[in-house]
């Protein structure tokens, strides 16, 4: 059984910092692509950044230079850096893995930017 656990949201300050992470179980997670998207209210869902299992990544130009995905492929984790975070950013975050060509999601994460 596939299982994709997020934590690390919460509210931030404008310019603060969060750090995301995703742990992953059920998958060969070294062989899986692994992304985070994120939904704000009244809003679809975007893809924030993705990572490949060759380490590859690609960012939302709405956070290059902000944000970093990142993996450990020893603890089956994902991570997202959030720097320079802004009231934009505030949605629910989701892990996603591309596991055997099937998509996986997490449960969500809430962050919050605000002062």
């Amino acid at each position: 059984q596939v299982q994709l656990v997020e934590s690390g949201g919460g509210l931030a300050q404008p310019g603060g910092s969060l750090r995301l992470s995703c742990a992953a179980s059920g998958i060969i997670f070294s062989m899986c692509t692994m992304a985070w998207f994120r939904q704000a209210p009244g809003k679809q869902r975007e893809l924030v950044a993705v990572i490949s299992s060759d380490g590859g990544t690609n960012y939302a130009d709405s956070v290059k230079g902000r944000f970093t995905i990142s993996r450990d492929n020893t603890k089956k984790a994902a991570y997202l850096q959030m720097n320079s975070l802004k009231p934009e950013d505030t949605a629910v975050y989701y892990c996603n893995a591309i596991h055997r060509a099937t998509p996986y999601w997490g449960q969500g994460t809430q962050v919050t930017v605000s002062s």
